[in-house]
């Protein structure tokens, strides 16, 4: 049947895609022992940039390359997205386990609930309310191996709270494409992509210059070539284009819970190398899958999940 093998064909897109991203922070942790955060995301968006405006190009025509006396408002949200999500990401990760690092984007559909709440200067609804409640109760368990407390004291919490930065400056990015309407999410994603990787070389120019960062040798960039493929063209332009394919065969509303498998990827990837999760761990991650299910059920929540992460990068 048509309907069931474009259901069927979505899901097998979110999953991949999902678990493309769950194994991103595991791919990325090791590189960060040779090469640094702001020079790993030039690495990682340069190329993307590049692949997604030669796809844009072919699909939709030369003429899409063009900004339409826009240039300034697309770098400026390019910037917020790729560069603020790519590297704050990387920068909490180098403070972190790769599993707990997953945790923190699962989080998108709620944190959307949040900036939407602050737009219309109103509270959420008690559901939505809630399920923000139980997803950061979750990730608290996760990065505190049950001790919460260790947050107020800075004993955890310091890689993590940077990626929950960069998801929140992702989610306003993901916003931002409502300003540009008629646009495909291919356009929007690899105008702000390219723009965004501009400012990306220039603050790891003046990483380099203040010796916040490092160029790795030839040898080091060769030996990670499988690790670059992995970053670029697995988790960045594979993922986006299925998320986005499987994003409209399934609906925002059933889609978006496929963000679960990330964190999900993630701890599978650990127990694989031979670390067994702490009972609290597990129930943290439990407890942020269920607060994604709740977050989906609640009425207004179809209106703000959709566009959070159909353009991730």
């Amino acid at each position: 049947m048509p309907g069931t093998s474009r259901l069927l064909g979505g899901a097998a897109m979110l999953g991949a895609a999902a678990l493309a991203w769950g194994g991103m922070f595991a791919v990325a942790k090791p590189l960060m022992q040779e090469i640094d955060p702001f020079t790993l995301t030039l690495i990682r968006y340069a190329p993307t940039s590049l692949i997604f405006l030669g796809l844009l190009w072919a699909v939709e025509g030369r003429g899409a390359l063009a900004t339409e006396g826009r240039a300034l408002h697309l770098w400026a949200i390019g910037t917020l997205g790729f560069a603020g999500f790519g590297l704050f990401a990387f920068l909490g990760l180098r403070s972190t386990r790769p599993e707990h690092g997953a945790v923190i984007p699962a989080l998108m559909p709620l944190i959307a609930v949040g900036v939407a709440a602050l737009r219309a200067r109103a509270w959420p609804a008690p559901r939505q309310l809630g399920a923000v409640g139980v997803g950061l109760l979750g990730v608290a368990l996760v990065v505190t191996h049950g001790d919460p407390r260790s947050l107020l004291t800075g004993g955890a919490g310091g890689g993590e709270a940077l990626i929950l930065v960069g998801a929140t400056t992702w989610v306003l990015y993901t916003l931002g494409a409502a300003a540009f309407p008629g646009w495909s999410g291919l356009r929007y994603t690899a105008l702000t992509a390219a723009f965004g990787a501009l400012s990306i070389a220039g603050i790891t120019l003046t990483a380099l210059a203040v010796g916040a960062a490092t160029l790795p040798s030839p040898a080091v960039l060769v030996a990670a070539a499988p690790e670059f493929a992995y970053l670029v063209l697995a988790a960045s332009v594979v993922a986006v284009l299925g998320w986005n394919a499987g994003m409209r065969a399934l609906g925002p509303a059933r889609g978006v819970l496929f963000i679960n498998l990330v964190p999900v990827t993630a701890f599978a990837i650990a127990v694989a190398g031979g670390r067994v999760p702490a009972g609290a761990e597990i129930a943290g991650v439990a407890l942020v899958i269920a607060a994604l299910i709740l977050n989906s059920l609640a009425p207004a929540a179809r209106t703000v999940a959709a566009p959070v992460l159909p353009v991730r990068g």
